[in-house]
């Protein structure tokens, strides 16, 4: 290590408080500044982490209070349709319609148990109904499973349903515009 002779620099008063680059005394309060942008940035991290994921595998229910909708996806129907097509159950006949018609069929967990509508869900794909998504609904005290469909047309699709559920009753209803069918399941499902 170099060693350098003194000069007139090394010789400090000794009133003189500072060492060093001759910084004064830090503020007081000054980490707490630092501290709260670090929280609010992990905050804002966390919150986007899982809504991110929520929006990727359409699981876990996460919302954002802000992204919330207003209406209700848990709405009255606009008419009650008494039973007059046949339900459609076999395989065959739900790929054709299926595909003929451009059926989409969602379904919603209007019930306090976590997963009902993954279950559901998997239920229907497996009877190789043309389900396209599964999600919460907004309520989730919903006693009895409806199936809402859109079109007066897709009725007899809606009634397989049921009968493939094994629960429920069906509606005309144009509160869903996202599927031509939407299946909300009520607490008679989740105790079956």
């Amino acid at each position: 290590m170099a060693t350098y002779p003194k000069d007139q620099f090394d010789d400090l008063p000794e009133d003189l408080d500072r060492v060093g680059a001759h910084r004064g005394p830090a503020k007081k309060g000054g980490g707490w500044i630092a501290f709260a942008w670090a929280a609010l940035a992990t905050g804002v991290l966390i919150i986007g982490g899982l809504y991110g994921v929520t929006a990727v595998t359409g699981e876990g229910g996460f919302t954002l209070p802000w992204t919330q909708t207003t209406t209700d996806p848990v709405a009255t129907p606009s008419a009650s349709v008494i039973p007059t097509a046949e339900p459609v159950t076999s395989r065959a006949e739900i790929k054709k319609l299926g595909s003929k018609r451009n059926i989409t069929i969602t379904v919603l967990n209007g019930t306090a148990e976590n997963g009902l509508e993954n279950t559901a869900y998997k239920a229907l794909r497996k009877g190789k109904w043309p389900v396209t998504s599964a999600a919460p609904a907004s309520a989730d005290d919903i006693k009895q499973t409806i199936v809402y469909y859109s079109q007066k047309k897709n009725e007899d699709v809606a009634r397989g349903i049921v009968e493939a559920l094994g629960v429920g009753d069906v509606r005309l209803s144009t509160a869903f515009p996202g599927a031509k069918i939407t299946v909300v399941l009520g607490s008679d499902y989740a105790d079956q």
